[in-house]
């Protein structure tokens, strides 16, 4: 009878939560999910040199606006905690001297520093493997401190089975007497972490590639105390894109690569984790590409993981996102929108809403929003070239023809008709009525009123958004400038 899945996400407090753990804690959950299992959140925060004092805090609020709810963990609780590492302490003496007795570690008095530089695997030479008992009571009546190192088989392999990668050997004499406990009493990352996996009945491991030669030890650790192995599942690297088209490990020079970074971007959790998602693993089932956690998890299996690298592309993240953005209702996205546009003149504040909408299925990040709407608040410069449009025929020459009697238009249109409905039912009579293709009267309108090609809305939208006043302010100037060539 197959065990109830019991995965873990296991970070370490010493920094922000790169795409990369997060998409580990995102595939554990999805698993434990998908199985009807348990999902943990652990922290190993045992290495205290590199400890950072909020970054727990931090992997909780992360994982709370993925919406990567743990069932057991420090503040979810539960029946195996603690969840933190630095309050098990006692346990991992207790097995670490469970080893030395059962022969499979030993205590080592070595001074690090003098052993520098020494012959043997990792830079030990195993001096004290093999002390005698009379020797090593000599060195604990002294007081000497120790560490307590793993004893390696010195021949032979060590074998493991691994989901994407099939069996992994590698050769015994390859792996150092590795320290479990150090001569402080705080364990080893690769000791506490097998102590901690078994002792809260984690069933599958979820983890980085980079641990794939670590582990054999792990194995090894297991087979001395005589525990069942969990499944080991290592995924692949998350990679970023080089300006020279080649591919590196996901790193900051690529672009934002953290969680925060991406939101204070504009890119919203929901988006982020969808692609996050789909950075290594293909749902089988279907060629759907946005999915809510609900569906993620009713399509996720470990066969769909792929073992190559995945290319981080922040074009895909933008479409996804862009395709949120256009599901949102109006108001709510008005609302998420508005922090990210700055301070306003009166005029836009009042029609944020307006404005708003026409950004909404125009934008891929919420950080492009400023320069969407610069032209709103302040004027471009002149350009005369804008006045160009080959599609539409349209020319400085020609715009000067068209913009005059329609500035006469709009001087006639009462400021409680001054809306886009109105203004598109006033201009369109007019462009009938002057024979006029609608593109070549619209394109000299909007250029006159925006001084840039490309807007978030058409001639008549940003007529009324700008208001009439503005709106014929900007007209004349613009006109007077095509006069002025």
């Amino acid at each position: 009878m197959n065990k109830t899945a019991r995965t873990r996400f296991a970070p370490s407090p010493t920094g922000y939560m790169h795409i990369g753990n997060l998409r580990t804690a995102l595939y554990a959950y999805l698993f434990a999910k998908a199985e009807k299992g348990t999902f943990i959140l652990r922290i190993e925060d045992t290495d205290r040199a590199r400890y950072v004092a909020d970054a727990v805090d931090f992997i909780n609020r992360t994982l709370e606006m993925a919406h990567i709810i743990p069932d057991e963990g420090p503040d979810a609780g539960g029946d195996y905690g603690p969840y933190i590492q630095s309050q098990r302490m006692d346990l991992y003496r207790k097995y670490a001297e469970e080893l030395v007795e059962k022969g499979c570690a030993y205590r080592c008095f070595c001074n690090p520093k003098e052993k520098e530089g020494a012959e043997g695997h990792g830079g030990y030479d195993r001096a004290c493997r093999n002390l005698s008992p009379e020797d090593i009571q000599k060195h604990l009546e002294n007081g000497d401190p120790y560490v307590i190192r793993q004893k390696m088989p010195l021949d032979g392999e060590t074998t493991y089975f691994d989901v994407l990668h099939g069996n992994i050997t590698i050769a015994n004499e390859e792996l150092e007497d590795q320290v479990l406990l150090k001569s402080d009493g705080m364990p080893t990352y690769n000791f506490a972490n097998v102590i901690d996996d078994h002792l809260m009945a984690v069933t599958h491991i979820i983890r980085g590639a980079e641990f794939i030669t670590s582990t054999p030890k792990h194995v090894l650790l297991y087979q001395s105390f005589g525990w069942e192995l969990p499944t080991f599942i290592h995924l692949a690297p998350v990679m970023g894109k080089n300006e020279d088209g080649s591919t590196s490990k996901l790193s900051k020079r690529h672009g934002a690569t953290s969680f925060d970074d991406l939101v204070k971007m504009g890119y919203l959790p929901e988006a982020i984790t969808n692609y996050v998602a789909l950075l290594g693993w293909n749902p089988k089932s279907t060629n759907q590409e946005i999915f809510s956690m609900e569906e993620l998890i009713a399509h996720f299996s470990l066969e769909g993981l792929s073992k190559s690298p995945a290319v981080f592309d922040y074009d895909k993240l933008g479409w996804i996102n862009g395709e949120y953005f256009k599901a949102m209702e109006d108001d709510v996205f008005a609302k998420l929108a508005r922090p990210f546009a700055g301070e306003l003149p009166g005029y836009l504040e009042e029609k944020w809403a307006y404005i708003a909408a026409l950004l909404k299925t125009r934008l891929t990040r919420l950080d492009e929003i400023p320069g969407q709407i610069a032209f709103l608040a302040d004027m471009p410069e002149f350009d005369a070239a804008l006045y160009n449009n080959k599609r539409n025929k349209v020319t400085p020459e020609k715009s000067r023809e068209i913009l005059p009697p329609v500035i006469e238009l709009l001087e006639q249109v009462p400021e409680e008709e001054w809306n886009n409905d109105s203004l598109y039912a006033r201009l369109n009579a007019h462009i009938e009525e002057t024979g006029l293709k609608k593109g070549l009267a619209m394109w000299p309108i909007r250029i006159a009123i925006a001084g840039q090609s490309v807007t978030p809305g058409g001639a008549t939208e940003l007529l009324y958004i700008l208001g009439k006043e503005i709106s014929l302010e900007r007209m004349k100037k613009s006109l007077a400038n095509l006069e002025n060539l």
